[in-house]
């Protein structure tokens, strides 16, 4: 994997207590053995030696990615800068298509939220004469 065949009898590393005490050097092993390679060539030796791995995606990977296009994951929602992509929850129930409202504007539901807590209309205008929203 590291093509350091030297370190299959290193002692350091002979059992997982050792290699956990030992992680420092382990780590600037592993870092300087894969700097040298792209994510792609890593990811191809890590998926060769059978070892478990994901390639940690930009956010731009994740725009991009075929299998958020492929089932349908994006919608576009409204926002006072305009429309922006939006990605679906990632777990809903067959058939389901869940709300994708605007985003709203700051303060936009203020108002309405309050006098859902009990506020009647001069509090209000009291919290917002005061600073306070």
């Amino acid at each position: 994997m590291l093509e350091q065949p030297s370190l299959a009898a290193d002692l350091r590393f002979d059992a997982n207590s050792k290699r956990s005490a030992s992680r420092d050097v382990l780590r600037e092993l592993i870092v300087a053995a894969f700097s040298k390679l792209t994510a792609a060539e890593v990811l191809q030796r890590l998926d060769a030696a059978g070892i478990a791995n994901a390639q940690m995606n930009t956010l731009a990977d994740v725009w991009a990615h075929p299998q958020l296009e492929s089932r349908d994951c994006w919608r576009e929602v409204g926002t006072s800068a305009g429309l922006i992509p939006a990605l679906l929850p990632p777990s809903m129930p067959n058939g389901f298509e869940p709300r994708m409202d605007p985003v709203p504007a700051l303060g936009e539901h203020t108002d309405a939220i309050l006098r859902e807590l009990g506020y009647e209309t001069s509090q209000i205008q009291a919290l917002r004469e005061a600073g306070t929203i």
